[in-house]
């Protein structure tokens, strides 16, 4: 049987196309609340919803910023929140041409009888969310699976089960109305070197795709977002232009022409690394049938977050960094930036071993 066919499918391929405009990426604004307020301690500032709120507007209201975005990734509360006069957020996307997106996974568990590998959780009542959420005006979606490279890691079974789970996520979201980003992420946790990370993120892709196929999801109405190859954590560093190399490899041998977008998670690297890498594979010579994006959340925010510190005085500072590190992006798309945008807090670090949301 061939891929869905259901009454969003001309919707979906429009929606997933549009994401994926070279030039343009995403800003994952998904962070659930005890995950922003990780970011907010940071600053010493107090967890509570207006001070989550007041981050928000702050990154949705930059001049200029939103041109560079195709799509922003809410958690369930932004998506309903306002700005402090009164225009809901989802209205200053869509007025900008960027589309509102959810993040609709609950988190990850333990696989029983494993080496503590994870599956996600979140599929209860998960059409029915869907539904909301496409009534409150998303149109794409993201579910995270992370799988961990180790001595006997990923396991077939992780493999497996985290294949199988993105796979039913993204029919269930395109059922109703919502572009499925499928996200399988290899962390970098380790000391392995970039030949076992392209190797298991090949293995991982090519279980996803064969899942997707499986489940009937439409894959014109996907975007991918998946994990750089780079070394582990605890290895020497590589140039962007070998990250490139290994990641784009690894890709032409398992995505489909049909997809039209990949969109990358930044895996704790620092925003200046994650936008060179993003250039790097853009300027690489080969065939690349997808256009090549970034899907960020802490590499785009972190310097932006630092230079805000909770205070009304630092708004404009803070919109201004945020301004930088969205055209820098931009330009990596292009294969067009030329570096040198960053300053030290873009040039930080953002690993976090055994990252959760």
């Amino acid at each position: 049987m061939s891929a869905f066919v259901g009454k969003y499918a001309d919707e979906l391929i429009k929606t997933a196309k549009y994401i994926a405009t070279p030039g343009k990426g995403i800003l994952a604004a998904d962070e659930s609340t005890g995950t922003i307020g990780k970011r907010l301690a940071s600053i010493n500032v107090e967890n509570i919803e207006s001070n989550r709120q007041a981050l928000r507007e702050l990154l949705f209201t930059v001049p200029n910023a939103l041109s560079y975005l195709s799509g922003v990734i809410f958690f369930e509360e932004t998506l309903y929140q306002k700005t402090s006069d009164g225009k809901p957020f989802v209205h200053v996307l869509l007025e900008n041409s960027v589309i509102p997106g959810i993040k609709v996974d609950k988190g990850t568990v333990d696989i029983a009888g494993t080496n503590s590998e994870t599956t996600t959780q979140g599929f209860d009542s998960l059409g029915a969310r869907c539904q909301q959420y496409y009534k409150a005006g998303a149109r794409f979606a993201k579910w995270r699976a992370v799988l961990k490279i180790g001595p006997t890691e990923p396991s077939e079974l992780a493999i497996q089960q985290n294949a199988q789970g993105l796979a039913r996520y993204a029919i269930i979201c395109q059922e109703n109305g919502l572009v499925p980003i499928v996200e399988p992420e290899v962390l970098t946790d380790g000391n392995h070197d970039i030949k076992k990370c392209a190797a298991v993120t090949e293995k991982v892709l090519a279980a996803v795709y064969k899942a997707l196929n499986d489940h009937h999801v439409l894959l014109e109405g996907t975007l991918l977002k998946p994990n750089m190859v780079t070394p582990g954590s605890d290895s020497p560093k590589v140039s962007p232009e070998v990250i490139a190399e290994y990641t784009v490899a690894a890709l032409r041998h398992t995505v489909p022409p049909a997809v039209p977008g990949i969109v990358f998670l930044s895996g704790g690297q620092s925003e200046e690394e994650a936008t060179l890498n993003l250039n790097a594979m853009n300027k690489l010579d080969v065939l690349k049938p997808w256009t090549l994006s970034f899907s960020f959340g802490r590499a785009l925010q972190q310097s932006t977050i630092k230079k805000w510190a909770g205070k009304k005085e630092n708004v404009a500072a803070a919109q201004k960094a945020f301004l930088v590190r969205c055209r820098a992006n931009s330009e990596a798309t292009l294969g067009k930036y030329t570096g040198g945008s960053a300053d030290a807090a873009a040039s930080e670090s953002l690993y976090v071993k055994g990252y959760r949301y």
